[in-house]
């Protein structure tokens, strides 16, 4: 089953706020950040480290 990255980073960062309830700028800096780097050249590195 493939999942867009957009979906898979709005659950995450809603399961996020509704558990540990963090501030607002906190959770945009990190989905932000998730993004960019599944967009990047480390994509490759991260991909193989994940599996």
């Amino acid at each position: 089953m493939q999942v867009p990255l957009w979906f898979a980073l709005l659950v995450v960062g809603w399961l996020g706020v509704k558990l540990i309830r963090p501030p607002w700028w906190l959770v945009a800096v990190l989905l932000l950040g998730g993004y960019l780097l599944a967009d990047s050249l480390l994509a490759p590195a991260i991909d193989t480290a994940v599996k």
